[in-house]
């Protein structure tokens, strides 16, 4: 495909954040389509004893969503929040914020070590990044069923957003024989190698944001020439 084609834009995560990220890329005037691969539901877990923690870590908002009537048993614990989004869920929920990081899980826990809380219960899905604290799976995301064929057809052309590992994986299965007529566009370093490599266009956000690999996939579709930190294979 040529660098100077123009690209569209595909959207494969989980609603609700699939309409949120799908009305931010069309704000910013992408051509955007949207085939969410998962759905994320709640499962069964244990209330641990908020005695032995001082914080909640929410990495999801989806961990709010789906967290059930546990979640009261625990709201008297403050919250650090990855992200704005999971920021404003929580505290719609009643939950009170102490921090919010927009750098990922090190930097929210290092902004929470410095507010003096070091003891953080996180609240996690089955497929979630590990945070090195004590871990209750709330939720977990089971596969939609997509066709191959029809998948690697609307993926041509297209920049496909991946939020997770799991995503990026998936993806890849998809089109494994139609690579090079589709780019994508990773959160981390870590969902970009987990996409492997034959991309015609391959890029990492430079913040581990919605908002940012929203921002970097919208350049580089609207303006081909932009650098917008590829790595082509």
């Amino acid at each position: 495909m040529s660098a100077a084609r123009s690209w569209g834009l595909l959207v494969v995560r989980p609603e609700p954040g699939n309409t949120r990220t799908v009305a931010r890329l069309r704000s910013g005037g992408g051509d955007v389509a949207s085939l969410p691969l998962f759905a994320a539901a709640p499962v069964a877990w244990e209330v641990p004893d908020p005695v032995h923690f001082d914080a909640l870590l929410l990495t999801s908002a989806n961990a709010v969503r789906h967290t059930g009537d546990g979640l009261a048993r625990l709201a008297t614990l403050p919250v650090i929040a990855v992200g704005a989004e999971t920021a404003a869920v929580a505290q719609a929920a009643g939950l009170g914020i102490a921090v919010t990081g927009d750098g990922g899980i090190a930097d929210a826990l290092a902004a929470a070590a410095r507010a003096g809380l070091h003891r953080p219960l996180h609240l996690a899905g089955r497929e979630h990044m590990p945070s090195g604290h004590p871990t209750a799976i709330v939720y977990a995301s089971a596969d939609v069923a997509a066709d191959p064929h029809d998948f690697a057809t609307l993926a041509s052309g297209r920049i496909v957003l991946l939020h997770s590992v799991r995503a990026a994986r998936r993806v890849a299965g998809l089109v494994a024989d139609t690579r090079q007529a589709t780019g994508i566009a990773a959160l981390s370093p870590a969902i970009r190698a987990a996409a492997g490599d034959g991309w015609a266009l391959a890029l990492t956000a430079a913040m581990p944001t919605d908002a940012a690999l929203c921002a970097m996939a919208l350049e580089r579709a609207i303006d081909p020439a932009a650098g917008g930190g590829d790595k082509r294979p």
